[in-house]
């Protein structure tokens, strides 16, 4: 695998970004530990050794002059000794008197308190102090210092770079352990069947993933029960179609038998028109059919819809088929007001109730249309009423009548059982409610699609 390659997995991948971001975490601090731990004993270091510089020209001061004692005047002869810790001594008259064993050369002018000279290739950490009868130097090396704050920081640092190994495996494996219940949900999905749509356990889940996996639970079920009702609607359809491509077999072998007979003529007109009304109750149930099967799967925007408007075009399309019938359909009130759906789903729905409305009143009866603004207790509300003066439907056959190709017995009108089912699916999706009732003036249905304004 490339290194490119190795990158972007490694981004992609939540394990591996929280191993990185931990353990880079983890080695950040340990290191900023070392830089504090490297300056706070260094800052204590000199502290420490400041007090004891300035002790130690305190303890040397006196009234009695320092001398070399051993070659009197002679204090530059070089003499064995350390270079860490240099004291020299001068007289007021500034003849240095006294210089402790060592090679280090410093300044032969000393200033008075803390100061910090460069000489020999190093930095001397210099304390002065004057007296009357003489001035005292004491200097160190500072790498001295360093070097001890060094070692001190190395005695903190030694525990920590003994347990950032174990604090690192112990990362990786809580890391790990914690996101197995999410490998565990991705090996069930990836051995399921293309139709197993069963919930996934959710068990053991961390907070942070166990949503994402309720809200997945609910997608399979949403599209469970779409499947179910696909299903559904394929069996009931195969079942309603056979009856009338049965019955227009019939009617075709009808017609080839009427070619035989002796009154030929009107046996085949007979059967010609028997023929076309069956193709055309045939090709309504698969007009129906298809309404249904495209409203329940429709996924078209909403937006602002005059139901008022959708109103006057729906009588105005069913006009002429209420005329054929001598039936007075006219819009009766026209309130204003939108409400959010799809203006061809509304259309439909208004051209079904308006059509029932017409189907199942006899000639020369009445079909009224409203668009009414309410207000409830449940808020502001548009109202879609059709009334008509037809039978109407029995109480106890009213919820019936939602269901697929379902049709009230004796009813004498020609028909799917398609109608309200589509009426009550459009309804539904746009949050609307259908009901059916007995109309107080004209005394037949009264259906009522009641939505949120």
């Amino acid at each position: 695998m490339s290194p490119k390659k190795a990158r972007r997995r490694l981004t992609h991948s939540l394990r591996g970004r929280l191993l990185w971001y931990v353990l880079a975490a983890i080695t950040i601090a340990a290191v900023a530990q070392a830089s504090i731990a490297y300056r706070t004993a260094l800052a204590d270091a000199d502290q420490i050794f400041d007090y004891h510089m300035q002790q130690m020209a305190l303890s040397l001061r006196s009234r009695v002059p320092l001398a070399n004692s051993e070659e009197p005047g002679n204090v530059d002869t070089p003499l064995s000794g350390s270079d860490d810790l240099v004291v020299q001594v001068w007289s007021p008259d500034g003849v240095q008197v006294f210089r402790s064993a060592s090679h280090a050369r410093l300044p032969q002018r000393a200033v008075l308190g803390f100061s910090n000279v460069r000489a020999n290739g190093t930095t001397y950490r210099i304390f002065s102090i004057q007296t009357s009868a003489q001035t005292v130097q004491v200097a160190q090396d500072l790498a001295v210092r360093r070097s001890m704050a060094s070692n001190l920081a190395l005695r903190t640092l030694g525990p920590i770079a003994v347990m950032m190994p174990i604090l690192m495996l112990v990362v990786w494996w809580v890391i790990s352990g914690s996101l197995e219940p999410v490998a565990r949900v991705r090996k069930q999905l990836a051995s399921r069947q293309a139709d197993d749509l069963s919930p996934v356990s959710d068990a053991g889940l961390p907070d942070e993933v166990r949503p994402l996996v309720q809200e997945l639970n609910l997608l399979f079920g949403r599209v469970r029960q779409a499947f179910d009702t696909q299903q559904t609607f394929v069996a009931d359809a195969a079942h309603e179609l056979r009856t009338p491509l049965a019955a227009l077999k019939l009617q075709v072998q009808s017609l080839e038998r009427s070619d035989q007979r002796v009154d030929s003529a009107e046996a085949r007109k007979l059967a010609i028109s028997r023929l076309s009304a069956g193709i055309e109750r045939a090709t309504r149930l698969v007009e129906q059919l298809l309404v249904l099967a495209r409203q329940e799967a429709s996924a078209a925007p909403h937006q602002p819809v005059m139901l008022a408007e959708l109103a006057k075009r729906a009588v105005a399309d069913l006009i002429g088929v209420a005329q054929n019938k001598h039936i007075d359909l006219g819009l009766q009130r026209a309130d204003p007001g939108a409400v959010e759906g799809q203006p061809e789903s509304l259309m439909i729905l208004l051209r079904n109730l308006v059509d029932n409305a017409i189907k199942y009143t006899p000639g020369g009866g009445t079909v009224d249309v409203s668009v009414t603004a309410e207000q409830d207790a449940a808020g502001k509300q548009l109202c879609v009423r059709v009334e008509d003066s037809g039978p109407g439907i029995p109480a106890e056959e009213r919820e019936r009548v939602f269901d697929r190709f379902y049709r009230v017995p004796g009813s004498e009108a020609a028909g799917s059982g398609l109608g309200l089912a589509i009426i009550k699916a459009i309804a539904e999706r746009h949050g609307a409610t259908l009901s059916l009732g007995e109309s107080a003036r004209l005394g037949g249905l009264e259906a009522v699609v009641r939505f949120p304004a």
